[in-house]
């Protein structure tokens, strides 16, 4: 196994699926046998689903969203906002429900989650020092 990968987003092969209406799945954690963390990423036309409404209260996971191309519509809490490339979806509480949808063709979604107390950062936490915190 090597011991490390570069590689370009459509280089990774996508999950099959028979259903056209379906996202695009691709299962970077799997496909890279991570795990440390989920990732994932998902992208479709405009109107498709790429993250189906839910909660995380069984598994208890933080979850971070990115969208790479396109724009995705999320649903948090039942507040819709539109997020852009590079634009974040930041959910540290897993009873948030939240939901998303391409808001146009080509969009890209990275999904990424794991549960609180199970990383431990080896950064200096004085390099922190006069960095805010979202509040």
């Amino acid at each position: 196994m090597p011991r490390y990968w570069v590689k370009r987003l459509d280089e990774v092969p996508l999950v099959p699926t028979d259903d056209p209406t379906d996202f695009d799945w691709y299962p970077l954690q799997h496909y890279f046998g991570l795990s440390a963390f989920g990732i994932n990423a998902f992208g479709g036309d405009e109107g498709t689903v790429l993250a189906e409404e839910h909660v995380e209260t069984n598994s208890g996971q933080e979850e971070v969203y990115i969208v790479l191309r396109g724009t995705a519509r999320f649903t948090i809490d039942g507040d819709e906002v539109e997020v852009r490339p590079l634009g974040l979806v930041v959910i540290p509480d897993p009873g948030v429900r939240r939901g998303a949808v391409s808001a146009e063709g080509g969009t890209v979604l990275l999904a990424l989650g794991r549960r609180p107390g199970e990383f431990t950062s080896s950064w200096n936490p004085g390099n922190f020092e006069k960095v805010p915190r979202a509040g």
